[in-house]
């Protein structure tokens, strides 16, 4: 569902970078007030590379030619709350669209709330809610697809209106609607079954991981947190490395639906701004390996060398985002 700056105007894209801007800013000051945030810098960082390598890989929608990812802000706010789960996937973004321009850089700020706000703070909201008397497999799997579906859903609802807004492109809302939200109810789907296998393995393996639970209250650990991290990181590099060679090459939901619309994937606004030639200018700059290839190359060598990259630019960022805040939380309290 990554926006491409063709779809915004500098308004819109300026504004969803402000309103993710405030609610980035809203999440630092909470985590500064968290007790156990240090424990949760190593699996930022882990589960951050993790939906990285997740979201390289889109799984067929059988019948319709197209495709779906993992979209990953359910999966993290249900262990890492609403906001760690949410600067992690600012980072994760972040990292796609100048790394690999995946998403438009004017758009950047869109893509951030449509994938990472809902499934964050309305997905860890409706998690804690249903998890009020305790958590078990049945529960975590049914949280896990029917909050996928409401918020993408709201994800997909959000780009139509972004675009509307925008005014940049000759796609009808009403048609552009019609199209986005249903097939985005199946890769909600899918992507909550997804979301409850790894949610139910890390119930079983390490239940005090999840968000809501603290070691000692329910369940049992069966596996050592040092081993469950070392499970994502090997599951992070096979999938980034090798698995996503066998992603799809249907476009996904957005593209699909512009491609109803239009005949085409590609989509070109009205009128090119110096800001959008601007933002195109810097991704250019920045992208080391566009569109998780080599540049000028499509082996498919290029595909595993950016997962495995990705992944490690993922985890190293996150974890030092994580200090950073950790590190001015303590030199506050020194001098208060």
């Amino acid at each position: 569902m990554h926006m491409a700056d063709a779809l915004v105007s500098p308004v819109i894209g300026g504004t969803m970078f402000a309103a993710s801007g405030i609610a980035a800013i809203y999440a630092i000051k909470k985590i500064r007030k968290e007790e156990d945030f240090k424990k949760k810098i190593p699996t930022m960082g882990v589960m951050g590379a993790f939906v990285f390598a997740t979201q390289m890989v889109n799984f067929t929608i059988p019948g319709t030619g197209s495709s779906g990812h993992l979209c990953g802000g359910l999966l993290l706010s249900s262990i890492l709350g609403p906001y760690a789960s949410f600067l992690s996937m600012i980072g994760v973004l972040l990292i796609q669209c100048l790394f690999f321009a995946d998403g438009g850089l004017l758009a950047l700020g869109a893509n951030i709330w449509n994938m990472a706000f809902y499934g964050c703070f309305l997905g860890s909201l409706l998690w804690k809610v249903f998890m009020k008397n305790g958590m078990s497999k049945r529960k975590i799997t049914i949280i896990s697809i029917v909050g996928s579906i409401i918020t993408l859903q709201l994800g997909a609802f959000s780009v139509t209106l972004e675009t509307l807004f925008s005014g940049v492109t000759v796609l009808p809302f009403r048609n552009f609607l019609m199209v986005m939200q249903p097939i985005h109810l199946v890769i909600g789907l899918v992507e909550g079954i997804i979301t409850a296998s790894v949610l139910c393995f890390i119930y079983e393996a390490r239940p005090e991981m999840l968000y809501g639970l603290h070691q000692g209250n329910e369940g049992k650990v069966r596996v050592s947190y040092q081993k469950t991290m070392l499970i994502f990181v090997c599951l992070f590099l096979i999938i980034g490395g090798g698995i996503s060679l066998l992603a799809s090459h249907n476009p996904d939901g957005l593209e699909w639906s512009i491609e109803k619309l239009t005949g085409s994937t590609e989509l070109e606004s009205k009128e090119e701004t110096s800001y959008t030639m601007i933002a195109e200018n810097i991704q250019e700059s920045t992208a080391i390996l566009p569109d998780y290839h080599f540049r000028n190359s499509e082996t498919v060598i290029g595909t595993s060398v950016s997962g495995i990259i990705g992944c490690g630019i993922t985890i190293a960022f996150l974890c030092m985002v994580g200090y950073i805040i950790k590190w001015r939380r303590k030199k506050d309290s020194i001098n208060e």
